[in-house]
């Protein structure tokens, strides 16, 4: 049977830390398996609110006990790998064991890298991503205290189908979060090119109401139901409750 999660946009009306904890306890106690959220500086002209991934997360952590939790996805290029490893330490000992971090190139929308002077070019962001994991793990292994999991945090990596070279990053980590599926027949795809000799993970995203079983039946491991750019309390608990 496959996990369920909720994937969220901490933007707009969920730009406010204590709902979106409040959301996830409702979650929990629902028996949903995950609660994420998005991971942006900036999504769209600067009126939409946004709110930090990583704060909220540190919310929702305290307010639930059991639903695993993390960000989908940080783009590692932006991050300081020694940063990045003292941050989701933390919030693993935090939430008891219960981060997921999910890592990818990430997308330069309405200028997110450019304006801020992060690094916009994809293939020097996909070097700084590999760079950065094998730093990350690095500073997990040296650092006091320790992350709550052993041997080391779950990474989920973001791809775009039908691209391979996420593929290949995939099968050094923990699982694969792939966006632009045309249909389940997709899964079973990739499925065929990704560890098979170990627990991997194979997480997609559904609309609300939708029914993920194709999807889990071609192999999908986690369903996680997703919402638009600004998503309403109302429909992320009626997700929650339905």
């Amino acid at each position: 049977m496959a996990q369920r999660g909720i994937f969220v946009a901490p933007f707009g009306e969920l730009a406010d830390p204590h709902l979106l904890a409040d959301l996830a306890k409702a979650a929990e106690a629902a028996g949903w398996d995950g609660f994420f959220l998005w991971d942006h500086i900036r999504y769209s002209p600067p009126e939409l609110p946004v709110l930090d991934p990583w704060v909220a997360l540190a919310a929702i952590a305290v307010a639930t006990e059991r639903v695993r939790i993390g960000p989908m996805v940080t783009p590692v290029s932006r991050r300081r790998p020694h940063k990045l490893a003292r941050e989701t330490a933390t919030l693993d000992l935090l939430s008891r064991g219960r981060l997921i971090l999910g890592i990818g190139l990430g997308s330069d929308n309405h200028g997110e890298f450019e304006d801020f002077e992060d690094v916009v070019e994809p293939r020097e962001r996909a070097k700084l991503l590999d760079d950065g994991l094998d730093r990350l793990v690095e500073h997990w292994e040296e650092f006091r205290p320790v992350p709550v999991q052993q041997p080391r945090i779950p990474v989920w990596v973001a791809a775009r189908y039908p691209k391979r070279k996420p593929l290949e990053r995939a099968r050094r980590w923990d699982g694969i979060f792939p966006i632009d599926l045309p249909g389940p027949e997709a899964v079973t795809e990739l499925r065929a090119e990704l560890p098979q000799d170990r627990p991997f993970e194979f997480v997609i995203q559904h609309d609300a109401g939708e029914d993920p079983r194709p999807w889990v039946d071609a192999g999908a491991t986690w369903a996680v139901v997703k919402f638009g750019k600004e998503p309403t309390e109302a429909e992320v608990r009626a997700a929650i409750d339905g």
